[in-house]
């Protein structure tokens, strides 16, 4: 999506670090859920660490809204507006921020799905961002209620992702015109790896959806959807990939667990995750968990 700041081109980035090796800050978080279940003090305290840490990167994967509504998308346009003074933004839909009851199992007008969304965040919901040094590609996982979203669970409805073929190739075609070397990452909103405590992929089709990332090289997968903040490291012959799942930013954390961000910094040697907590106590993201993976 368009910056409101100067962006800075991938030339002077890496200019500006000839004899260094070059680095990428990553700031994810997800699940914002602007409406009811909104903790104005954390939105306030992210703003806060975007605009003194100043990310290479701000990535959000999805849930900005509660219901779809066109006041909560204002309010989180605030936030993408305030983020893009300090870095560069990508960000995807969720699940909340669709609107299936516009055009269930395909009957009705799709766009209208995501109107509102378009409206107030972006036309596109697959993003490409190519910095220096790394290729984001932004998948849209939240497709409404389809048939192939359809399972035996009637509490799946809605809240299941799914990824067709033609996003997968699509993604493929990008990281094919990234420079060698560079870091391939996926946003998106399911999350692909079991949750701790939900016991519950996201994502359909996740082993046939990880081998295909690992195929076209992924690094890093940015998501959420699971309320729980965790890292994961998935082996694969042809590559390991780095799953970055945020916790949510509002009331609805699970399990009694704290509302989370991600901090993320990749070289190309490594790819650290630090995971930041919110602490009530303080009324601030403090150091939590932290993990460290070779690229």
């Amino acid at each position: 999506m368009p910056s409101d700041r100067e962006p800075m081109a991938a030339e002077s980035r890496t200019e500006k670090r000839v004899g260094e090796a070059l680095t990428t800050t990553l700031f994810h978080c997800s699940d914002l859920h602007f409406g009811h279940p909104a903790v104005p003090a954390q939105y306030e305290a992210i703003e806060t660490i975007i605009a003194e840490r100043h990310y290479d990167v701000v990535a959000i994967s999805g849930d900005l809204s509660q219901r779809a509504r066109s006041g909560e998308f204002q309010r989180a346009r605030v936030f993408l507006q305030h983020a893009k003074r300090f870095s560069e933004v990508i960000v995807v839909p969720g699940n909340h921020d669709v609107a299936w009851w516009k055009a269930p199992l395909g009957f009705g007008n799709p766009m209208a799905m995501l109107e509102n969304y378009r409206r107030y965040i972006s036309e596109d919901v697959e993003p490409v961002l190519r910095i220096a040094g790394a290729t984001i590609v932004g998948l849209n996982t939240s497709q409404g209620v389809t048939r192939r979203t359809l399972t035996w669970n009637l509490r799946d409805i809605s809240i299941i992702g799914d990824l067709r073929r033609d996003q997968l190739e699509r993604a493929r075609t990008e990281f094919e015109r990234s420079r060698a070397g560079d870091a391939r990452a996926i946003v998106m909103h399911h999350n692909p790896v079991m949750g701790e405590l939900s016991r519950r992929h996201g994502l359909k089709h996740t082993q046939r959806i990880l081998g295909a990332f690992a195929e076209m090289g992924v690094d890093l997968v940015l998501c959420g959807h699971d309320h729980q903040e965790a890292v994961h490291y998935i082996e694969h012959t042809k590559k390991g990939t780095v799953i970055s799942t945020a916790g949510t930013i509002s009331n609805r954390a699970r399990g009694g667990r704290p509302s989370s961000v991600n901090s993320i910094r990749i070289t190309n040697e490594s790819i650290d995750v630090s995971t930041l907590l919110w602490s009530s106590d303080d009324k601030a993201f403090v150091p939590g968990p932290s993990k460290c993976f070779a690229r």
